[in-house]
């Protein structure tokens, strides 16, 4: 794990994403799915900060609204609350940002999607992918730009005789250090990881979650890394954020969240990770009932309730605030 400091880099305030169902001959607008309601949360500089649940639990909104490109991929989306970057320059919310407002910041706050045989252009060589920030956010020359590529891409472990090369020709270890190295071309303080190992076997896991740790180490980063597996996030996170139908339930430093998990929904996740011992793990796993409930219809006060194992009458009537306990905060008063 890194070595944070105490320096607030970004801080979130009560974010909401709402993205418009249409529907009817018409398209009418028929509901909204609430895929992020209400989250907050603060990155220092020098941290990593994991971001868990299942899929459609708004992880990865929150990671796209933090980068402001939720609304070039839904014009319609509706992004409320604050997402507040303090730059040299002074802070500045994010969220009121238009396209050409954010460009400045752009190079300061980079992403590294999760499938690397999608997120990198087929007919671009490696050379022009991992060049084009450059291109867009400097004013460097060819010939700088060209030595920064090869200094990037021995960084990530690559030579330099990969960059005349095309995508395809890489396997996907590779092809996510390609990503790697193109999020760091601009020199960002903070580093987006949308599930950046999902697609990757294990033993190439470890070695992408390793490489991202020594970057950090060596310039400083600042990383929100995105994931619906306990253990991966473990070894890398300062402190785990868990979140479920596009809300936080539980957050604390990551041996505390994971040695003992308070939330009934941060245990399920826990026992879903694989054991060495089968029939302990079979022991102690928490099993949850029927399915993730939909966005379009959440479920009154707990989101969790319907599922939850301790749920009672009164879970109904309100969503339960996150409150400090054993030193994380979590959602639940029945918790022990």
């Amino acid at each position: 794990m890194s070595q944070m400091s105490t320096n607030v880099i970004l801080d979130i305030q009560d974010l909401h994403v709402r993205f418009p169902v249409f529907g009817g001959v018409l398209l009418r607008r028929i509901g909204e799915v609430r895929a992020v309601d209400g989250v907050s949360f603060a990155l220092r500089q020098g941290e990593t900060l994991g971001l868990v649940g299942e899929s459609g639990c708004g992880k990865t909104t929150v990671g796209r609204s933090i980068v402001n490109i939720v609304r070039a991929m839904s014009y319609r989306v509706d992004v409320s609350g604050r997402i507040l970057y303090h730059h040299a320059s002074g802070t500045v919310d994010l969220v009121t940002l238009d396209r050409g407002r954010m460009r400045p910041y752009r190079a300061d706050i980079q992403m590294v999607f999760q499938d690397p045989y999608s997120s990198l252009n087929p007919r671009m060589t490696v050379r022009q992918i991992v060049e084009e920030p450059l291109r867009i956010h400097t004013d460097d020359s060819r010939a700088e730009r060209e030595r920064r590529v090869q200094w990037l891409l021995e960084k990530v472990g690559l030579s330099s005789e990969h960059a005349n090369r095309y995508p395809h020709e890489f396997s996907g270890g590779q092809r996510q250090r390609i990503g790697i190295a193109r999020a760091l071309a601009t020199n960002p303080r903070i580093v987006i990881a949308d599930e950046p190992v999902s697609a990757l076997d294990v033993s190439i896991q470890a070695q992408v979650i390793n490489l991202m740790q020594d970057l950090q180490q060596e310039f400083g980063l600042s990383y929100v890394f995105i994931a619906h597996d306990l253990s991966v996030v473990r070894h890398i996170s300062d402190r785990i954020l868990v979140m479920y139908l596009g809300s936080l339930v539980e957050s604390g430093p990551a041996d505390e969240i994971y040695r003992r998990p308070l939330h009934p929904y941060s245990r399920a996740l826990l026992s879903a990770v694989p054991r060495p011992d089968p029939d302990a793990a079979r022991a102690r796993r928490a099993r949850l009932s029927d399915d993730i409930p939909s966005p379009l219809n959440k479920p009154s006060g707990c989101g969790f309730r319907t599922r939850c194992p301790i749920a009672r009458a009164s879970c109904a009537e309100e969503v339960p605030p996150l409150l400090y306990r054993d030193g994380r905060d979590v959602a639940c008063p029945w918790s022990e």
